[in-house]
């Protein structure tokens, strides 16, 4: 069940986060930048940063000593940029696996600690100035070799033998994005969320230290271990990240409490949706019919049923919380991967990847929320979904989840075999009217000769005053076109659009009593 929750008082920061890093690209190196032999370590593992989290709970969270200077803190975007790591400096270069870092500066000014990890035990990885080619000279000389990394990239030949290309990048608080095969940069995830979309603000927790694992010869994967901090809790992470056409993320977290914390986020995602073809916008000043990273959220449920969500740029903060216990998965999709809907050569949202969370174990009673903010533009990720327990949490307490995130493209769909392929509207000053087409193959198979029904249900707000199901002849699936009627409103209501009601939709297709679609679920703003 898809439950809306409206808050119009409500102040929330608009999730800006690294999403420029992919214009970073090098090539080939013969330098090592080099871990520190100083001292002896032993080998880190995954249960020494777990009790370094626990032993860091115990203390009130200190931010980050070092500041900045101002040089860095006062550049733009594409200033930082011009800082360019130096790929002869990469961690194991010329390995299959590499690592190169960010350097502070614009939004990323929390440092971060890095160790290598290898058969000899562990090592520190030190900043240095000498890393990096700063294309102005204004900059060089400002930043002392024990501030630290802003973040850090693993290269992999992902998508030639001849080319290490960028395979995950952590940058800013916890963020951090992953590519499969042939994929562009998109949406995000991060490690925790905290009190998102509650009224007294968020909370962002950062990673503020890094262990990478170095691979054997002919590994298929890398592990890191991160350490999170912020002031209501502390965490320690593994990411073991296998590259291929679907990059797969097998993470475990431990969190340790600090503070009472209303409300988790756990495995949150941060996208952008601009506008669609749902939305029936079209610009003067832009010749693009589509613009998003993510289209719609995808949910598979223990009960079976598939629900697809597609997404809007909403005109006032919108929430919708989805029940029916832990599910089977979730995650962000870019189901549209058709250019011609796009035309943008630059950013190519054609290529932006979906990314599908499968829970490990048991999460406990909870559920799945969904945040869409109001976005002016495209640089702007105004979306966000997450998984939220039940429970609230006390100092003291201590939780672990795990899931693997696949970072894929939506040719290898995670879909039944009939799902919703568009949602297309058509607005009138008095309600409005919906197709939406279902395709897949069972539609041209099984159901080819089959006379099948809609099955439609509407919140409050309107009501549905007719609906076809139409057979499309092009895809060889269906076409629901529902009819919307919205409910007179009592005077003084609905002035205002943030005064509107939401409506709400629930709509699949059946064969007598069987479903043989997934669900289209929708909010409307009239």
């Amino acid at each position: 069940m898809n439950k809306i929750i409206e808050r119009h008082q409500l102040v929330l920061r608009y999730f800006l986060v690294f999403g420029l890093v992919a214009c970073l690209c090098f090539t080939g190196a013969s330098e090592v930048l080099a871990a520190s032999q100083d001292a002896k370590v032993p080998r880190v593992k995954f249960q020494d940063v777990v009790a370094k989290a626990k032993a860091l709970s115990k203390a009130s969270f200190q931010a980050p000593g070092k500041d900045l200077p101002e040089v860095f803190k006062k550049i733009g975007y594409d200033q930082w940029r011009d800082i360019r790591f130096k790929p002869g400096r990469s961690l194991w270069v010329d390995q299959l696996f590499s690592v190169q870092f960010f350097h502070p500066g614009f939004l990323y000014q929390n440092p971060i600690i890095v160790h290598s990890i290898d058969r000899d035990g562990t090592h520190s990885v030190p900043f240095s100035s000498d890393h990096f080619d700063y294309a102005s000279n204004e900059l060089k000389g400002h930043l002392s070799n024990d501030y630290g990394f802003a973040g850090l990239r693993v290269h992999y030949p992902l998508n030639s033998s001849k080319y290490a290309d960028e395979l995950v990048a952590f940058l800013g608080a916890s963020y951090f994005r992953a590519l499969g095969k042939g994929l562009s940069y998109g949406l995000s995830a991060r490690g925790l969320a905290v009190n998102t979309a509650e009224n007294d603000g968020e909370e962002f927790p950062l990673f503020r230290e890094f262990w990478i694992v170095h691979p054997a010869p002919g590994a298929k994967s890398i592990t890191l271990y991160a350490l999170l901090d912020s002031h209501s809790l502390t965490g320690a992470y593994e990411f073991v990240v296998v590259p291929g056409e679907e990059t797969l993320m097998k993470v475990k977290s431990t969190l340790f409490i600090r503070q009472h914390v209303r409300k988790l986020g756990i495995a949150p995602l941060t996208s952008m949706f601009f506008y669609g073809e749902n939305q029936n916008f079209w610009r003067d000043d832009d010749f693009r019919p589509e613009v998003h990273d993510s289209d719609g959220l995808l949910i598979a449920s223990q009960s079976g049923e598939w629900i697809w969500h597609p997404l809007i740029d909403p005109v006032r903060l919108l929430i919708n919380a989805f029940g029916g216990g832990q599910p089977v998965g979730f995650g962000l999709m870019q189901r549209d991967i058709d250019f011609d809907h796009y035309q943008d050569l630059e950013a190519r949202y054609d290529r932006r990847p979906s990314l599908w969370i499968s829970p490990q174990g048991d999460w406990g009673k909870g559920h799945l929320e969904l945040v869409q903010l109001p976005t002016e533009s495209e640089y702007n990720d105004n979306i966000v979904s997450y998984w939220v327990p039940e429970r609230s949490f006390e100092p003291g307490d201590s939780v672990q989840y795990a899931y693997t995130l696949s970072w894929h493209s939506a040719r290898h769909r995670k879909l039944p075999q009939s799902f919703v392929e568009a949602t297309r509207i058509v607005r009138k000053s008095d309600g409005a009217m919906f197709m939406i087409d279902f395709a897949g193959e069972e539609f041209k198979t099984v159901l080819a000769n089959k006379i099948l029904e809609p099955d439609v249900w509407i919140s409050k707000g309107g009501r549905i005053t007719g609906s076809q199901l139409i057979r499309n002849v092009v895809t060889g699936g269906w076409r629901l076109v529902l009819h919307l009627q919205l409910d007179k409103l009592e005077f003084g209501e609905g002035v205002l659009p943030s005064q509107k009601p939401a409506i709400e939709f629930r709509a699949f297709l059946k064969d007598g009593a069987r479903a043989v679609s997934e669900i289209w679920s929708y909010t409307y703003l009239p």
